[in-house]
């Protein structure tokens, strides 16, 4: 889905396929026929866009096989769908039954996560519409913060320069660009805004830059405008953004969080202490996991890292940030011109919702990411972008987003 900012900038929109467990090319293709194209026929759109999960071993397939990209472009081509970023992130086996820890794993100190994301920037170079300014690549903020010392720091330095080598390397052979954003998320080396100055300024930002998940900077406790404004003062661009929600918990209401405890992806918490805290994982307002948040009894209120649908808040008394990502729309696209021209819908939690409010069939999981999608385009319409592309009547409306069938 493309929208036109005032300035002229083209905008896509798409969802992030990480929610899908497929792990290679045959599993990817019936991923698209049992979700994407059912999202993009209930939308009633022409052109859908998809955030493409590769998982590692999928990607080296890929780009060591010219005639297998041509093919995957075929495929999307065929079926209304358009790529132009990746998310880079999970390295495999995302959708395991425990993930956790995992998913940090191999960092940024390691050739094989610099392999993985030439692997994909190759891969995006051949996938990209022919009209499309660029391609981006989301990845993770450099690492899990422990363990982290001067020498794996200046190891993922050197992993850095050689990725800005690679991708100009990518961009030689191929005509097409394609940044690479870091992902501040909570727990992680780069968790805030601040992290992300401290640890990313000075590298090669034609190439490099932040992927800003709007879920991880509500659970930061930062204010949008004054984190987009301490990015653009160090020169960092925003290269991606992830349309995401939060659970947000009143103090009284953390109870409450106990039934959304599960086995599969950390939930990092944050109290409103870490606002601003030199640590923002500081112990004291701060836990790597809801569990151990609920069993510390840490003030509240609290912001939960885990990704709720959109257009379903979780009931009272919790809540979701969604404050905050109108909050960041309208400080993205106030400017004269687009402050970043691709965005991802990335809520892969849609199989470990409470039982009583996950999908239970392909069908209804493609159901909610559609109403996610219609929520999506229209907060962008709301903040004075313009669609660009036909959208049939009979295709789900913003008003029918919290009626998709399935609630969070």
């Amino acid at each position: 889905m493309r929208l036109r900012h005032a300035g002229g900038d083209t905008v896509h929109l798409g969802y992030c396929t990480n929610v899908h467990p497929a792990e290679d090319l045959a599993g990817i293709l019936r991923q698209l026929d049992t979700y994407a194209v059912p999202v993009r026929e209930a939308l009633g759109a022409d052109l859908l866009g998809l955030g493409l999960w590769l998982a590692a071993p999928a990607a080296a397939a890929l780009a060591a096989d010219p005639a297998a990209r041509r093919r995957l472009r075929a495929e999307l081509t065929v079926r209304g769908l358009e790529v132009v970023t990746l998310n880079g992130f999970p390295y495999a086996d995302f959708q395991a039954p425990v993930v956790k820890g995992d998913v940090y794993h191999p960092d940024w100190t390691t050739p094989a996560r610099l392999a993985y994301t030439l692997d994909l920037a190759r891969v995006l170079a051949d996938l990209l519409p022919d009209d499309a300014a660029r391609g981006s690549v989301s990845t993770l903020p450099l690492a899990w913060r422990q363990p982290w010392d001067a020498a794996r720091a200046d190891a993922a330095r050197r992993r850095l320069d050689d990725l800005s080598a690679g991708l100009a390397a990518v961009e030689r052979e191929t005509g097409r660009a394609v940044r690479v954003g870091f992902e501040p998320e909570p727990g992680c080396v780069v968790e805030s805004s601040g992290q992300a100055v401290a640890a990313l300024s000075g590298l090669d930002t034609d190439r490099l830059g932040v992927c800003l998940d709007l879920a991880h900077l509500a659970c930061a406790w930062e204010e949008p405008a004054e984190a987009l404004r301490r990015l653009r003062t160090a020169g960092l661009p925003v290269v991606k953004v992830q349309v995401s929600v939060a659970i947000e918990a009143p103090a009284e209401a953390t109870p409450a969080l106990c039934r959304w405890v599960e086995p599969r992806f950390l939930h990092q918490t944050r109290a409103a202490g870490c606002a601003g805290a030199a640590d923002p994982a500081d112990p004291a307002h701060a836990a790597d996991d809801l569990d151990a948040a609920l069993a510390a009894r840490l003030p509240g209120p609290w912001r939960v890292h885990y990704h709720v649908p959109l257009h379903a808040p979780p009931e009272p008394p919790l809540g979701s940030t969604l404050p905050v990502l109108r909050a960041a729309l309208a400080a993205l696209y106030a400017g004269p011109g687009a402050g970043c021209d691709h965005l991802d819908v990335e809520t892969y939690t849609w199989g470990v919702l409470p039982a009583a409010r996950r999908p239970r069939t392909d069908a209804e999981l493609a159901a909610g990411i559609a109403a996610e999608l219609a929520f999506a385009h229209a907060e962008l319409v709301a903040v004075g972008l313009t669609p660009t592309e036909h959208r049939d009547r009979a295709g789900v409306s913003p008003g029918d987003a919290g009626r998709s069938g399935v609630t969070a």
